[in-house]
């Protein structure tokens, strides 16, 4: 009897231990399956890939600090997103600025004093608020040095000068060496063309934007060149345009900065002094909308986009980048 007894008692204990095990299991599986669910739809938001797609032409996260022409989306967010708001708030404030950008409507004064205010675009409304809610209910990706740059602007560390330059920024001082002025002759340059491209993009497409470059980037280059009084230049080892190929000298210092960025090594530009006239190199990198016309063709460059440019630069050799690669350098020339 006490043997039948025991049985019993086993069994059940052995029932009961197999019960909180499947209770737990089951537990975590659901709780798995909601955090896998949350990926999931942060992935697949229509919002992520509009703000990859419209915002990061200018607001890359992965832009070098040197070459941003805006501040990082996740600033953006930042200066808009506080606890009190609501989802709705925070889309009705970036589409109000969005639409119609003025300095009075902006949140970044410091940002518009650095980079001068984003230009007017046409971007369709439910878009903008697409990107919003996402950027509302999901984390952005940030440079690695955001945060310090967020703890600084806490503290008021960070101070603009009248201009918008940062005091404590190593690119600006008041005596600008050649290198620092051969630099900004660089990144303003780029930023024109950027606008430029940028609204291109927006309004007509990639397609488009390959004609515009065609048409546009010489004359925006040379009239930049002018008013900057110096000679610049963007040179390429795989150039769109044979008229942009590197000569000797320049495919040396385009494999020097290839190492640099490969090798993810720190970089300065190189400057030259001959017979008193300042020579300076930059490298030109790719981020992700580069890719739209200097990617993989038929994977990252459409069809339609790829015909274009096979059309208008029959000896192209600018394809097959992936991101963070340098395709090629500023080669800008000014008096001493």
């Amino acid at each position: 009897m006490k043997n039948v007894i025991f049985k019993v008692l086993s069994l059940l204990l052995l029932v009961l231990v197999s019960s909180c095990s499947d209770s737990k299991k089951s537990t975590y599986n659901s709780q798995k399956d909601v955090d896998m669910s949350s990926d999931y739809t942060a992935i697949n938001h229509p919002g992520k890939k509009l703000l990859e797609n419209q915002c990061y032409v200018c607001h890359n996260p992965s832009t070098n600090h040197n070459d941003r022409i805006a501040p990082p989306m996740v600033a953006v967010k930042s200066h808009y997103l506080n606890d009190d708001i609501s989802n709705k708030e925070f889309a009705d404030a970036i589409w109000n600025f969005v639409e119609k950008p003025t300095e009075k409507k902006s949140k970044m004064r410091g940002a518009v004093k650095r980079f001068n205010l984003m230009p007017y675009q046409v971007f369709k409304e439910e878009d903008i608020r697409l990107i919003a809610d996402y950027m509302y209910e999901f984390k952005i990706d940030e440079p690695e040095w955001f945060k310090e740059h967020i703890e600084e602007e806490s503290k008021g560390k960070v101070k603009y000068r009248n201009d918008g330059k940062k005091l404590n920024d190593t690119l600006i001082s008041n005596h600008q060496s050649s290198e620092k002025k051969g630099l900004e002759y660089a990144l303003s340059t780029k930023k024109e063309l950027g606008k430029n491209l940028m609204g291109t993009i927006q309004k007509k497409g990639t397609k488009e934007a390959v004609t515009f470059c065609n048409v546009k980037a010489y004359p925006i280059t040379d009239s930049m060149a002018i008013a900057q009084n110096a000679r610049i230049k963007r040179v390429s080892d795989r150039p769109r345009n044979s008229n942009n190929q590197a000569n000797k000298k320049e495919l040396a210092i385009i494999e020097q900065f290839k190492k640099s960025i490969a090798s993810n090594k720190d970089y300065k530009p190189v400057t030259e002094l001959i017979d008193g006239v300042n020579h300076f190199y930059y490298p030109i990198t790719t981020n992700s909308m580069c890719l739209q016309c200097h990617g993989e063709p038929n994977k990252d460059i459409n069809a339609d986009v790829y015909a274009t440019i096979s059309q208008l630069y029959p000896t192209d050799k600018a394809v097959g980048y992936d991101v963070n690669q340098v395709r090629g350098i500023w080669s800008i020339t000014f008096n001493n």
